[in-house]
């Protein structure tokens, strides 16, 4: 269910980025203006490029838009922040570390409650049916286990907002599938406030609450669809179900046509 509150959980206002080389400007971002509702689940697809995945950056504090303003619970962005967590195409768990000291990194460098971290940390493990790779070392597990290790090293932190970066693009494709039922239904849980970034519009679809479409380079916000799958019935579908659901090859036809992947620049 959507929070209330004076505040969207984020609120992007004419954001515009141009990146800057030797040889020349490029403009990667124009004139973006979004809001994600707290509690709300937010995917953004469009063709490479388009700067998706660098909207995603700038909410995160990593990078300053060259025009506009962010804030994120009606605070500005201007760095990264313990508010929000950041979960990236690849695990980047370190190889050296076991997994119960991976998904605590993050909290050792926010100089967060130790003992409170920790257990979160084990909590989470648990929870996600990795209590017993808790001492193991990353490579003992498969590419799905890792991604849910991750993902508890990103909540560990208690951020309020998660922000996924193509996070299963690396897996195969039952495994993304696999996967991407287990995070929504860990996600719901927590009541977090997400945006995906993917490529993936079937589970872009499945996933979130809105879909929104990103414009080639430089990217704009060419449209938005608010999912929802009324054939199921009053509850939200699993991600698996909601690719069985009538309504599920209308928006994937729409939403394919609206990606000018035909188009040529």
């Amino acid at each position: 269910m959507l929070q209330t509150g004076p505040f969207p959980a984020v609120a992007i206002r004419d954001v515009t980025l141009n990146y800057f080389t030797p040889e020349r400007e490029t403009l990667a971002l124009s004139n973006v203006s979004l809001d994600v509702a707290k509690g709300e689940f937010v995917a953004i697809v469009g063709s490479s490029g388009c700067g998706k995945s660098t909207l995603l950056t700038l909410v995160s504090g990593l990078l300053t838009p060259s025009r506009g303003s962010i804030q994120v619970d009606g605070i500005e962005v201007k760095a990264p922040s313990p508010r929000v967590g950041y979960m990236f195409q690849k695990d980047t768990l370190l190889d050296w570390r076991s997994i119960i000291d991976n998904v605590l990194l993050g909290a050792e460098l926010l100089g967060l409650d130790r003992r409170r971290a920790r257990q979160r940390a084990e909590e989470l493990l648990k929870r996600y049916g990795l209590g017993e790779f808790m001492h193991s070392l990353p490579s003992q597990l498969s590419g799905g286990m890792r991604q849910r290790a991750a993902l508890a090293r990103t909540l560990c932190c208690e951020p309020e907002l998660l922000l996924l970066d193509e996070p299963f693009s690396a897996l195969d494709y039952q495994t993304r599938l696999a996967l991407s039922d287990e995070i929504a239904a860990i996600l719901s849980a927590e009541g977090k406030t997400v945006v995906l970034v993917t490529h993936d519009i079937g589970e872009a679809i499945s996933m979130a609450d809105r879909v929104i479409v990103m414009s080639r380079r430089p990217g704009r916000i060419k449209s938005e669809h608010k999912i929802a799958f009324p054939s199921f019935g009053a509850k939200r579908p699993t991600p698996f179900e909601a690719r069985k659901c009538a309504e599920f090859p209308q928006y994937f036809q729409t939403i394919w046509d609206e990606l000018d992947l035909h188009e040529v620049h």
